[in-house]
C-alpha cells in the first residue's frame, strides 16, 4: 500500500493501520446498516416515556451523528455511537414508568451520570479500571458480547422466540421471515467463506430484496416512501432537561445505576471492539483509549441536552470492523450516513430485522473465536470467564455479564487462597457491582 500525504491519510493514519479509504467506507456502511434499526426502535421506547416521537427521532439521529463524528475525527476509533439499547428501556420503563418521573427530570439524571463519567475519565480512574481487568476476562468479554450479539440476531430472525414454559424456544422457522433470514445467513456465510469483501452488506441487501419479493418487507411505492419532505424537529426536547428537578428528587440511586451500567457497557464494548480491530496490544493496552473515553463522556452529557437516553459505543460496530474497519474514517462514514438518514428515514424502514439478523449472528460467531485465548486450565481464571460469557446473553446485559465475571473472579481467587492476584481496582469494581446488584434486587 503506497503511502501518501492526503488529508484522509493525515487524519486517520490509514497506511499505519493497514487499511484503505475504500475499506473504511465499506466498513462504515456495514456498521450503519447493522445499527440503523436504532432510528426506529429508540424513538418508540422514548415515546413511551412521554417524549414527542418526532423529537425523539431527531435526537436519536443527531446524537449518533455528533458522537460518531467526534469518535472518528478525534479519537480515530472505528466505533460508532448512538443511544444505547437497555439504557433507553431503563430510562423509559423504570425511571419514567415505575418511578413516575417526568422525562425532563430523567434527562437531568443522564446529564449527571455523564458528569461522573467525565470526572472518572479525566482523573484516569476509568482507564485504570480497564487496565486492571485481567486478560482472561478481557477475552471473555469479547466472547460474551459475541454471544449477546448472536442472541439478538437469532431473536430478530424469529429463530429464537419467547416461550412461557422455558423462557426461550425455537421459532416458526418455516414462516417466510425466519426462512428468509436462514437463506440470508447461508448466502452471507458462503460469501465470507470465499473471502468476498463486503459480504455482510451484500448479504443484508440481498436478504432485503428477497424480503420485498416475498412480501415480508414493504416495497417503495412513491417518493414519499423514500424521502421525507420535512426533517424531524429537535425543538421539543432540545435543552429541556430538568437539572434542578433531578437534584431536588434526590435520585442518587438512579444516577448511580445509570453510571454503573454505562461505565461497564462502554468498558466491555471498547475492550471487545478494540481487540477485534487489533487496536489492543499483547499487554491489553488500547491506543487512544483516553480520547475514546472522553468522547463517550462528553456525548453522554450532550445526550441529556439533545433529549435522548444515554449515547454509548455500539457493539454493532463489530460488523464494520469485521469488514476491515480500523480507523475513525469508519465512524465518520457512519456519522455521514446517519445525517443523510434525516432525509431518507422512510427508506431505512424498508430494511427489516430479518435482513440484518444474519450479519449479527455471523459477527457473533467471529467474536466467539476469541475463546481459544482463554486459559480454562486454571479454574480460577476459566470459571469467571465462563460466568462472563454465559451471563451476558442470559441477562440480556453486557454490564450484568461483566458484573458476574468480576464478582466470581474475586470470590474464587479469595477462596482458592490466591487473593493477592486480585488488584485493588478489581476489589473496588467487585464492591461496586455487589452494591449495584443489591440496589436492583
Amino acid at each position: 500500500m503506497p503511502q501518501n500525504n492526503s488529508l484522509l491519510e493525515r487524519l486517520f493514519k490509514l497506511h499505519a493501520k493497514g487499511t484503505t479509504v475504500k475499506t473504511e467506507i465499506l466498513a462504515g456502511l456495514t456498521t450503519y446498516v447493522a445499527m440503523a434499526y436504532i432510528i426506529f426502535v429508540n424513538p418508540n421506547i422514548l415515546s413511551d416515556a412521554g417524549i414527542p416521537k418526532e423529537a425523539a427521532i431527531a435526537a436519536t439521529i443527531w446524537s449518533a451523528v455528533i458522537g460518531s463524528t467526534v469518535m472518528g475525527l478525534w479519537a480515530n476509533f472505528p466505533i460508532a455511537l448512538a443511544p444505547g439499547m437497555g439504557l433507553n428501556a431503563f430510562f423509559a420503563y423504570y425511571v419514567c414508568g415505575v418511578l413516575g418521573l417526568h422525562w425532563t427530570v430523567a434527562l437531568g439524571a443522564v446529564f449527571f451520570s455523564g458528569i461522573v463519567f467525565l470526572v472518572l475519565t479525566l482523573t484516569r480512574i476509568r482507564q485504570a479500571l480497564i487496565d486492571a481487568v485481567p486478560m482472561n476476562l478481557k477475552y471473555a468479554i469479547v466472547v460474551g458480547i459475541g454471544m449477546f450479539i448472536a442472541f439478538i440476531g437469532l431473536q430478530n430472525a424469529g429463530i429464537v422466540i419467547k416461550n412461557d414454559a422455558t423462557l426461550v424456544g425455537l421459532g416458526h422457522v418455516t414462516q417466510p421471515g425466519p426462512l428468509l433470514s436462514c437463506c440470508g445467513l447461508l448466502i452471507t456465510a458462503g460469501l465470507m467463506a470465499r473471502n468476498v469483501q463486503g459480504s455482510l452488506i451484500i448479504g443484508i441487501l440481498t436478504t432485503t430484496v428477497l424480503c420485498m419479493i416475498f412480501g415480508v418487507s414493504a416495497v417503495p411505492t412513491g417518493i414519499d416512501s423514500i424521502i421525507s419532505l420535512s426533517l424531524p424537529s429537535l425543538a421539543p426536547t432540545f435543552m429541556q432537561l430538568d437539572i434542578l428537578g433531578a437534584l431536588e428528587y434526590g435520585i442518587v440511586s438512579i444516577i448511580f445505576t445509570f453510571t454503573i451500567v454505562e461505565l461497564f457497557d462502554d468498558m466491555g464494548s471498547l475492550i471487545a471492539l478494540s481487540r477485534k480491530a487489533n487496536l489492543m496490544d499483547e499487554r491489553g493496552h488500547i491506543e487512544n483509549l483516553d480520547k475514546a473515553m472522553v468522547t463517550n463522556s462528553l456525548i453522554t452529557i450532550l445526550s441529556g441536552f439533545l433529549g435522548t437516553s444515554t449515547v454509548t459505543n455500539y457493539v454493532e460496530s463489530a460488523a464494520g470492523i469485521s469488514q476491515g474497519g480500523r480507523t475513525g474514517l469508519t465512524a465518520l462514514t457512519v456519522a455521514v450516513l446517519f445525517a443523510v438518514s434525516l432525509i431518507f428515514t422512510p427508506l431505512i424502514g424498508l430494511v427489516p430485522p430479518f435482513a440484518t439478523a444474519p450479519a449479527l449472528l455471523l459477527v457473533g460467531a467471529l467474536m466467539i473465536m476469541e475463546a481459544k485465548h482463554i486459559d480454562f486450565n486454571d479454574f480460577t481464571e476459566g470459571f469467571p470467564a465462563f460466568m462472563t460469557i454465559i451471563m451476558m446473553p442470559l441477562t440480556y446485559s453486557i454490564a450484568s455479564g461483566f458484573g458476574f465475571g468480576f464478582v466470581s473472579y474475586a470470590a474464587v481467587k479469595l477462596l482458592a487462597g490466591r487473593a493477592r492476584e486480585v488488584n485493588l481496582f478489581m476489589w473496588i469494581i467487585t464492591a461496586l457491582f455487589l452494591i449495584n446488584f443489591a440496589m436492583r434486587s
